[in-house]
């Protein structure tokens, strides 16, 4: 397994030049990120070419079928089922094509979710471009590649260490992913105005989820709402 920062095994690979470059495929409902990504690693490597992108589950299916990237970057909610539900309909058909989570959150029910569903990697939205090149090429190359705090996810999770977190929690389970998105930027002392440039979406939106979230968890602002999220590692 390698987490990121572990400069000493990842350099080598990423400096080859005698490699076909990785083919990559995008997956984010968010038409602007996959721009930003796509123009990003287009104008920083040649060891990565993006063959392909979709906003939607059944468009990445598609896509994923009709290109057959080595390598497909996806998120994980999407409005219409998310990375889990694109992995459970493409590997049964693809199993070489090989799947890194690229997501805002670091919930660890939502690294689990899809390690389970079996993506090799899992990195989150802060990831910089070089390290997002090197992920890639190291998941393409065998590697499971996860942010140091996320590989501890992982590894408590399927050693079923004591203490490990929860994978199911009835009162998370009340909360929609973009809810536990805001609340899990919320608590982090984010602003709404923040919050919704982080999440591509309207302040109102942000305000909406957010009373949401209060009247779910019949708590009452959100110093309380920080404190139910800290217990349940959302933060």
């Amino acid at each position: 397994m390698l987490w990121l920062g572990d400069n000493e095994r990842g350099s080598s690979t990423v400096t080859e030049t005698q490699r076909e470059p990785v083919k990559v495929f995008l997956v984010d409902d968010h038409a602007l990120f996959r721009a930003g990504v796509r123009t990003e690693l287009d104008s920083i490597t040649d060891e990565v070419q993006v063959v392909g992108e979709a906003g939607s589950v059944a468009d990445a299916v598609a896509g994923i079928a009709r290109t057959k990237p080595q390598v497909v970057l996806l998120d994980v909610h999407m409005p219409d089922g998310g990375g889990a539900e694109v992995l459970r309909r493409v590997r049964p058909e693809l199993p070489d094509v090989v799947f890194l989570a690229l997501s805002v959150s670091d919930a660890a029910e939502d690294v689990i979710a899809v390690i389970r569903g079996g993506a090799r990697g899992y990195v989150t939205k802060t990831i910089s471009s070089k390290e997002l090149v090197r992920a890639i090429i190291r998941v393409a190359d065998g590697d499971a590649v996860f942010s140091p705090r996320l590989a501890g996810f992982v590894l408590d999770a399927f050693a079923d260490r004591p203490g490990s977190a929860p994978i199911n929690d009835p009162e998370l389970d009340l909360l929609t992913p973009r809810e536990r998105d805001v609340l899990r930027l919320l608590a982090r002392g984010y602003a709404y105005k923040e919050i919704a440039s982080e999440l591509f979406i309207s302040v109102k939106t942000v305000e909406t989820h957010v009373s949401s979230v209060l009247r779910k968890t019949q708590l009452s602002n959100r110093y309380e709402l920080s404190r139910w999220a800290s217990d349940r590692r959302l933060v």
